[in-house]
């Protein structure tokens, strides 16, 4: 008998029993490492240099500047009453978590001193809303929020006819607003540098390597195509008969099959290459894929 193969003390093999602990704890070390990594962008790069970013942890940083109050007071105060409409919209478990992340960032910028990493004002934007922006995917991969702007935009899309991302993009012209009128327009435009490199850290984090496509080829060879897709990348297809609509005058209409299926744009290469090698005259369209739910490609829950 191997040792993985002992049971433990509750009759469970302990191969099992450390599948079961990792994904226990793997959402707490997210969310300590986006925590550490929010604290760098915002002491080591952004509240030095009085930029700011967008949401409550923008609003946060400009008013640490305009009153002097420490920003892990004010990251903490202004977040309550969001965390308090969590707990009604996303649930206490989901609110509670939040409150835990967000009072381990409070402490850490407390606590943890960094020192000055660069002078460079483009830097300073960019790699302060990288750190700012992984520090906020992280915690999203951990099922928390290290900032209140979603939570309140997703109950405001509940009373007003607009998306989140509306919502979301309309508070923050409003604090980049405030923030050239009440600190400068340099400062302003380089915030809004910040905030765009931390957008689009957090896009990166939350769908990152695993973007997903969607492809649909047409072509004669669809048998070839679909055991390419289900043997070799072992990816669920879709076949569905189409009716082919050019030729002479419109008078030519061929029965054919149409495969579709979703793969990572890390696949989507190797895909075509095979596609090119058993039918040259394939007709093949791309489209991104937002969301996805079942079949054989495996999604990555946010809130665990």
């Amino acid at each position: 008998m191997t040792v993985s193969a002992f049971p433990t003390a509750a009759g469970v093999p302990r191969h099992a029993a450390r599948r079961g602990i990792w994904p226990r704890l793997l959402p707490g070390g997210l969310l300590l490492l986006g925590v550490f990594s929010a604290a760098l962008g915002l002491k080591g790069f952004l509240l030095p240099n009085s930029f700011i970013d967008g949401g409550v942890t923008g609003i946060a940083l400009m008013a640490s500047q305009l009153t002097g109050l420490p920003l892990s007071l004010l990251i903490l105060l202004i977040n309550i009453p969001f965390i308090v409409l969590g707990f009604y919209q996303l649930g206490r478990r989901f609110a509670l978590k939040t409150l835990l992340t967000i009072l381990a960032l409070a402490g850490a910028l407390l606590v943890v001193s960094f020192p000055p990493l660069t002078h460079d004002k483009l830097l300073i934007a960019v790699f302060g809303g990288f750190f700012l922006g992984a520090g906020s995917g992280l915690a999203m991969r951990g099922g928390s929020v290290l900032d209140g702007t979603e939570i309140l935009a997703v109950y405001l899309t509940h009373k007003l006819p607009a998306s989140v991302g509306d919502i979301v993009l309309i508070i923050n012209v409003l604090i980049f607003g405030v923030a050239a009128w009440l600190l400068s327009v340099e400062t302003a435009l380089y915030s809004i540098l910040a905030y765009l490199a931390a957008a689009k850290t957090v896009d990166f984090i939350l769908v990152g390597i695993e973007e997903y496509t969607g492809l649909t080829i047409i072509s004669h060879h669809s048998t070839e195509i679909r055991r390419t897709i289900t043997e070799k990348l072992h990816r669920g297809a879709t076949v569905y008969e189409c009716t082919q609509g050019f030729g002479s005058h419109g008078k030519r209409h061929l029965k054919m099959e149409a495969v579709f299926t979703i793969i990572t744009r890390l696949e989507v290469v190797e895909l075509t290459e095979e596609i090119q090698k058993i039918d040259p005259q394939a007709f093949v369209f791309m489209q991104s894929i937002s969301d996805i739910k079942g079949g054989l490609v495996k999604k990555r829950a946010l809130h665990q």
